[in-house]
């Protein structure tokens, strides 16, 4: 299986995929991932199988065709929440590249189905993942450099600036890559780091700094540092 950073070189938004049913053993894997995922984040994740009417027929961002799996990103109503989603539903996407599936963050382009999932009165769906076999396997889109979205610099240890490269690998919406990265210097014997998301009409940047944050600690080895 590759590694996380290869995942993270790897994935790029798929949204047209195979019609082909995903096997047992990835089934488990993705299951056990979103299990942990929702007791460490406190959210209610939830994978749909063999359901076309989730991606079916919108006029939105992205064309999709072929989904027939998605994963729900939902929990309680918290400032925080779509941080959280963010983070964690990154974490099922890297895997699902590991798995030899495509994925792709939806926060517009899906409709809810009744039946499919359960909520309760407290809980709201922040966005879905589409899933499955690639048809496509994407594109590469262009990015900022590491010095748009953080002060790393010759003075800066070098874990921060391989943090930065990975953290703009990450997927955010309509690839606005809205955040910014600061080294902010050591404190009691510890490495600080600061992220922060900038402003944009477009929205989810919550969202989008959770996956920036992820993907910033698989790059950089999350026990070099702490958030501050």
């Amino acid at each position: 299986m590759m590694t996380l950073l290869e995942a993270i070189d790897a994935r790029h938004s798929v949204r047209r995929y195979i019609s082909r049913p995903l096997e047992r053993e990835v089934v488990d894997c993705l299951r056990a991932k979103i299990d942990e995922c929702n007791s460490k984040g406190n959210l209610h994740i939830q994978l749909v199988l063999n359901e076309k009417k989730g991606f079916s027929g919108m006029l939105a961002y992205g064309s999709f065709s072929g989904v027939e799996n998605y994963i729900v990103m939902a929990g309680r109503r918290a400032d925080d929440l779509d941080e959280r989603v963010g983070y964690y539903g990154e974490q099922i996407v890297l895997l699902a590249q590991q798995l030899g599936l495509g994925t792709c963050w939806a926060g517009l382009s899906y409709r809810k189905v009744k039946g499919a999932y359960a909520l309760d009165s407290e809980e709201k769906v922040a966005c879905m993942i589409s899933l499955g076999y690639p048809d496509d396997a994407g594109r590469k889109h262009k990015c900022k450099s590491v010095e748009d979205v953080s002060n790393a610099s010759v003075s800066t240890p070098e874990w921060f600036e391989q943090g930065v490269r990975a953290a703009l690998k990450a997927p955010t919406a309509v690839n606005q890559q809205k955040f910014y990265i600061e080294y902010a210097g050591v404190k009691d014997g510890r490495h600080c780091v600061r992220a922060r998301r900038l402003f944009s009409v477009v929205g989810y940047t919550s969202m989008d700094l959770g996956i920036v944050k992820l993907h910033f600690e698989i790059g950089a080895g999350k026990d070099n540092f702490e958030w501050v």
